[in-house]
């Protein structure tokens, strides 16, 4: 069975092949600095205590922290948005697992600063059936430690490519999350955690379900 890394990187590069080497020399730049920016190292972690929030979901409900811990633990995944081919692979890979997840006693939740309206886009395409939630501004993903904004290079890239982070973000085009995951407990502690400043890698589905049976 193929894992979602070995998916991500099939996909990375054959997208290499269809990008022009001044767009990927951009990209690569602004992956090294942000590998070297120690963003990775100041994001939360196991043992920290995860920090409330209460956001809105695709379907218009608010959708709390507090709530969810009181039910059960809570899977916990930040991603970058729609337009991300990436994420769209992630999500659909954490699809395919949310039955093992929700029979573990767990909620599965993804979070973006993208609005509703493209979060409801998304859950329709890929009929998602846990929620999604929208961080406009990012003010949960900067209390988790993964908000970071992108270079001037790199956001004039990602207009000339159409993605038109300026609507889609609510007027915070430039601040993003670094990808990560978290499996927290029932006493809101970070029990796992996966943070990549790499868009390109993920958390594995399996790594996620090892850390809710460990749980138990």
């Amino acid at each position: 069975m193929t894992t979602l890394n070995v998916e991500l990187r099939v996909f990375y590069e054959a997208r290499q092949q269809q990008i022009p080497a001044e767009v990927r020399q951009v990209m690569q730049r602004a992956g090294q600095e942000l590998a070297d920016s120690g963003q990775v190292d100041r994001a939360l972690t196991v043992g920290d205590r995860a920090p409330r929030f209460r956001l809105p979901s695709a379907t218009g409900q608010t959708v709390a922290l507090d709530d969810l811990i009181a039910e059960g633990s809570v899977v916990l995944t930040f991603y970058r948005g729609t337009w991300c081919p990436y994420c769209n692979i992630a999500l659909r890979a954490l699809q395919q697992h949310h039955t093992d997840i929700t029979a573990r006693g767990a909620r599965l939740v993804a979070v973006s600063p993208q609005i509703p309206d493209e979060s409801l886009s998304l859950a329709e395409k890929h009929s998602l059936t846990f929620d999604v939630l929208s961080d406009i501004g990012s003010d949960t993903a900067k209390q988790y430690g993964l908000a970071f904004d992108l270079p001037d290079d790199l956001a004039a890239v990602y207009d000339k490519l159409g993605f038109d982070l300026q609507r889609v973000n609510d007027g915070h085009p430039r601040t993003l999350p670094l990808p990560a995951t978290y499996v927290i407990d029932r006493e809101s502690v970070i029990r796992w955690a996966f943070v990549n400043s790499d868009y390109t890698k993920r958390a594995e589905p399996s790594d996620i379900i090892a850390a809710l049976d460990a749980l138990s």
